[in-house]
């Protein structure tokens, strides 16, 4: 999952930058409305987390212009303003969250999952491809019944293809998934991920599409319970 943070406290945004990426997130962040409004043009971000005084314009002044111009990406509002007015208007403007400060990053995480699986349509806790069991809030799968270990990396790519399982995803697009702006890649580095995939799960779990980019693999494409493991 990328997110988007958008924070004008450096302390604050380093510590929430830090620990989203420990835990498997790509994060990039701005520190006001306008950059905000820039990145999202540049690259395809899951959630944006919104902080409300923002120099150049207050957070919701963004948010109710991204969302009169149809861009429905979730927003999670996080700031200091714990009136119950401010709530209402975050909220009114288009917020899907609204979170008060502090907050334990864990929390924040377990915020944008779910924001992130109810718009996705998918707010199952276990997301199931034939013989596969993905749960997206542990990051933890099963083949079969048998625990699979996953890097960090490998289960961004398998949740990203199971939640758009009738979709062709170009190389581009996925590691614009995977990568946040601080982040160098290796040329190969997709197509390692895609590698690891298929040996430790099944080599059917992602389609090549010659020229395209990569796709879920159908479920009955997969090896027969009886089959090797």
């Amino acid at each position: 999952m990328r997110v988007l943070l958008v924070e004008d406290d450096d302390a604050l945004a380093e510590g929430l930058l830090a620990g989203l990426r420990a835990l498997g997130f790509a994060a990039d962040r701005v520190d006001r409305g306008a950059s905000a409004d820039t990145a999202l043009g540049l690259a395809p971000y899951d959630a944006i987390v919104l902080d409300l005084g923002l120099p150049g314009g207050d957070g919701t002044v963004w948010l109710a212009r991204w969302r009169d111009r149809g861009d429905r990406v979730p927003v999670l509002i996080l700031t200091a303003r714990d009136a119950v007015d401010s709530r209402i208007g975050g909220l009114d403007a288009g917020a899907d969250d609204y979170l008060v400060k502090p907050i334990a990053v864990e929390e924040l995480a377990a915020r944008l999952r779910a924001v992130v699986r109810r718009v996705r349509g998918r707010p199952e806790p276990v997301w199931r491809h034939g013989a596969l069991d993905y749960r997206p809030d542990t990051r933890a799968a099963t083949w079969r019944g048998r625990a699979i270990e996953l890097t960090p990396r490998e289960a961004a790519l398998l949740e990203v293809l199971l939640a758009h399982p009738n979709r062709i995803l170009s190389k581009a697009a996925l590691l614009e998934k995977l990568y946040d702006w601080d982040r160098e890649l290796d040329s190969n580095a997709l197509e390692v991920f895609v590698h690891h995939l298929r040996r430790k799960i099944d080599p059917a779990i992602v389609r090549t599409v010659r020229g395209v980019g990569y796709a879920l693999g159908a479920a009955d494409s997969m090896r027969p319970a009886d089959g090797p493991p």
